[in-house]
């Protein structure tokens, strides 16, 4: 808090996004493409049996259409990616290059004053931190899954501490988190973190 009593943002909600798709792009970087024909967890996905290449295809279409949202464009507006096989041959790498667009256009600072989902519209900043979310506790879920060895960094935990975690109850309550763990005793930091988001397992 300033001393004018206003609230001081250690950390922007477009640079949330960026290390959180980083944390993401780090994990996928790591997965093995023999694993992509793995089953996946069935929470993590609409589609019935899914398999990690599933997953990665629906990240990587995650990335395709955030130029478009920075741009002001609904989500479900001109949707002409869906269907589409965006992974080919070399599916990491198809997910790198989305993943390279998509960084540039939020560096680019340029964006709509409201992000337009397909769950309704947000502000700029809550919507960012909405992607920022999904990308940071996936890249956790991923690697505890394939047994990839990953960490939050110090500067992305609190930055989730910072936009995150104070919505936890609410965005709870529309089913984004599971109930929240007691933290064994010493937790460090990212052990907290993810039982108040209700992510961690021993």
């Amino acid at each position: 808090m300033s001393e004018s009593g206003s609230i001081v943002r250690v950390m922007d909600t477009d640079e949330l996004f960026l290390r959180s798709d980083a944390a993401l792009r780090e994990v996928i970087d790591q997965i093995d493409p023999a694993d992509l024909s793995r089953p996946a967890p069935a929470e993590w996905s609409t589609k019935a049996d899914p398999t990690l290449r599933d997953i990665l295809a629906a990240h990587t279409y995650d990335e395709a259409w955030i130029p478009d949202v920075l741009a002001g464009h609904a989500a479900a507006d001109g949707d002409d990616l869906k269907g589409i096989d965006l992974l080919g041959d070399d599916p990491i790498a198809a997910y790198d290059a989305r993943h390279d667009a998509a960084t540039q256009a939020v560096r680019a600072g340029t964006r709509a004053a409201t992000f337009r989902f397909t769950y309704g519209d947000y502000s700029a900043d809550e919507g960012l931190a909405h992607l920022a979310t999904y990308r940071a506790f996936q890249a956790w879920s991923i690697a505890q899954h394939l047994g990839i060895p990953f960490h939050l960094s110090p500067e992305l935990i609190a930055g989730l501490n910072e936009h995150v975690v104070p919505h936890a109850d609410e965005w709870r309550q529309w089913g984004v988190f599971p109930p929240a763990i007691d933290p064994p005793e010493g937790a460090d930091d990212e052990t907290r973190l993810l039982c108040t988001l209700g992510y961690w397992t021993a």
